[in-house]
């Protein structure tokens, strides 16, 4: 069987694996109204989703230098189709935070595996893959509204009762076609995750900050984005499917920005799409009126979507196969576990009085600071980074 059919079982996989993360955005005001919890407790539950993505991204990076990345990904199934049910039966609000981390557990697993399997599968034009991955997942993004808008008809549990259902099967054509694929080997070296990780810790610390920060800001304005759409006066139907028009904005760009990622300098690229991310938030919090409000979630939805297949190029384009899972591992889950906190920090600014457009001008200025020292760092040549086996700054 081709390396092609295998490549969209896992672009199938991906879409529900990613939808289970964000579906928990247009949920916020149900669990508020449901279980009678304030907006820093709501903020929790999501932050609870993307903490449990970064958590296990270690432990699935050592088990990488154990088992298969196709063993990896079955297990990352398994756990989605668990942590959805769990969800859907939640009867309260502890249960609900612990099924939200379970499934975000399963990201995080899927995410260690994933990436590395397929940039080996494609290592000629592993920008192009990663973004037509990514395109893939953004398309749940896309979903999740609409989703729960139908679910919202009857009940919003039955959008993970059937994430539950289509996960189990997703994963199992998974299995069936990675049993029949000639399967690289380009991770046999990588067996010391402690020692791979350790090679690479400047790459892997350029990669933390800059993304994990970028992605943080993100975090708290996607995740509150229908609160602060109805605190800016639209409707709240109007709201919600601005989140639909933010994740639209990104399926174009995941596959724009995998293509540009293998043509273009890595670094001065992120800072240009990091930039560019920054001036449509300041856009969105000056912006009234409905025409302008769509045009700034735009320019947001498209420049942080660049950003996600550009960051993991940069990685692993520039890791060599005896390190590659082992320090995309430790990379992830240093980026995930910043960016996680995101929406539990701006949800408890706003319950303490904050006023949304303060906190996210607030988050803008301060990323703006971390774009000037990387540029200036990179005028250094101190940023690390580049093709695999290439020499890299000191």
């Amino acid at each position: 069987m081709s390396r092609s059919r295998l490549f969209g079982s896992l672009c199938a996989i991906v879409f529900l694996v990613n939808f289970a993360r964000v579906v928990f955005a247009p949920l916020v005001g149900e669990f508020i109204a449901e279980f009678a919890i304030g907006e820093g407790t709501a903020g929790l539950i999501v932050t609870l989703a993307w903490l449990g993505s970064a958590a296990p991204r270690l432990p699935a990076g050592w088990a990488l230098t154990r088992f298969s990345r196709q063993f990896v990904v079955l297990v990352s199934g398994a756990m989605l189709t668990l942590g959805a049910l769990g969800v859907a039966l939640a009867p309260g609000v502890s249960t609900l935070m612990t099924a939200a981390f379970a499934i975000g557990l399963a990201s995080g697993v899927y995410f260690v595996a994933a990436n590395p399997l397929i940039s080996e599968l494609f290592p000629t034009r592993v920008g192009r893959v990663v973004g037509v991955h990514g395109m893939a997942s953004q398309l749940a993004a896309v979903a999740a509204a609409p989703v729960v808008t139908v679910a919202l008809w009857y009940d919003w549990r039955l959008a993970f009762y059937g994430l539950a259902l289509t996960a189990a099967a997703s994963t199992a054509v998974f299995v069936a076609f990675a049993r029949r694929t000639d399967l690289p080997d380009a991770g046999a070296s990588d067996t010391d995750f402690v020692a791979g990780a350790l090679s690479e810790w400047k790459l892997i610390v350029a990669g933390v900050v800059l993304m994990g920060l970028t992605s943080f800001v993100w975090q708290g304005l996607f995740n509150f984005y229908e609160l602060y759409m109805i605190d800016k006066g639209l409707p709240p139907a109007t709201a919600r499917n601005l989140l639909t028009v933010i994740f639209a904005a990104g399926v174009p760009a995941f596959v724009i920005s995998g293509d540009l990622a293998d043509r273009l300098p890595h670094v001065p690229y992120l800072l240009g799409i990091v930039t560019t991310f920054l001036v449509g938030v300041v856009f969105v919090v000056v912006s009234s009126g409905l025409a302008a409000v769509v045009a700034a979630s735009v320019v947001v939805g498209f420049a942080i979507h660049m950003l996600f297949p550009a960051g993991d190029t940069y990685l692993l384009a520039s890791l060599p196969d005896g390190s590659r899972a082992s320090a995309y591992a430790v990379f992830s889950a240093g980026m995930m576990t910043t960016q996680a906190a995101g929406s539990w920090v701006v949800g408890e600014a706003i319950e303490a009085g904050a006023g949304y457009d303060a906190v996210f001008l607030s988050l803008a200025g301060g990323l703006a600071l971390v774009v000037v020292a990387y540029a200036v760092l990179e005028r250094l040549g101190r940023i690390p980074g580049g093709a695999a086996g290439a020499e890299r700054a000191a």
